[in-house]
Order: C-alpha cells, then structure tokens, then sequence
C-alpha cells in the first residue's frame, strides 16, 4: 500500500504593505534609489576610469537602496529579512566610506552618495538607514504581536 506525501498549501502572508510613517521611509528610500542609479549611472558611464572605487561605490549603494526600497515597501517575512539585511549594509557602508573619505580622502577623488557621512546629501544617507532599522524594528510582527499581548 502506497503512501501519498502530506500536500500543505504554503504559508501565505496576508500582512498589508508598508502605511503611515512606514510609507514615508519607503518613499524616502524610492526617492534615494532614483537619484543614487541615475547618479551612478552617469559616472560609471562617462567616468569610470576618473574614480573607480567612488563610482563603483555609488554604483553599489543605488543597488542597496533599490533592493531595501522594494523590501521595505512589502512587508512579507522574506522581503523583511531581505530589508534587514539592505539596511544593514547601508548602515555599514555610510559608517565606513564616511570615515575612510575624511581619513584617507585619496582613496575617494569623488564623491560618492556615503561621502563625507553622506553630507553632499544633506546627511540623509547617514540618518535615513537609522530611520529603517528603527521602522524594521519597531513594525516587527513578532514586537507588535508581544506588545499587544501585554495590554
């Protein structure tokens, strides 16, 4: 007698998408994912070899703000671990860049987006990945769902 394997239908996530103060960081990140690809695509395409490693880097941090614009803007588990992960990287990334560019300013001839902590662009690079782990944090199911337990 043969068995047929259990058949589960997949775990569907029916969480609404990003609202209120969620929304703002998302739209912020949208925004900062047009400027930083449009502005890295110019220098990469007529530049390149003026500043490669400060091309390559804003090359880079447009890919890392398209990829947590996306993630943040669904609010799915993976596209949440994914947001995590974008924000992160974003974090590190204007920390180091911004301190290599005021210590060792040759390795950055141009700047980039992290430049300087971000401040060609009015710091936002610096606050804005703050502002995304602190929403990650704060709209966390697992956060909410003890939170309101608790009352």
């Amino acid at each position: 007698m043969s068995q047929e394997p259990l058949r589960t239908a997949p775990a569907t996530d029916d969480r609404p998408p990003a609202r209120g103060a969620g929304l703002l960081v998302v739209a912020v990140y949208v925004i900062f994912a047009l400027a930083a690809t449009a502005r890295a695509s110019v220098q990469l395409v007529r530049d390149a070899a003026e500043a490669p490693l400060a091309y390559g880097l804003s090359g880079f941090a447009a890919v890392v703000y398209v990829v947590a614009a996306v993630a943040l803007a669904h609010n799915g588990r993976r596209m949440r671990r994914m947001a995590w992960v974008a924000v992160s990287i974003e974090m590190l990334g204007v920390l180091v860049v911004g301190t290599l560019s005021f210590l060792t300013p040759e390795l950055f001839p141009r700047d980039t987006v992290w430049s300087h902590f971000g401040s060609g662009y009015g710091f936002v690079p610096l606050v804005l990945p703050a502002l995304g782990l602190f929403w990650l944090w704060r709209s966390s199911p697992g956060r909410v769902a003890r939170a309101s337990e608790s009352h």
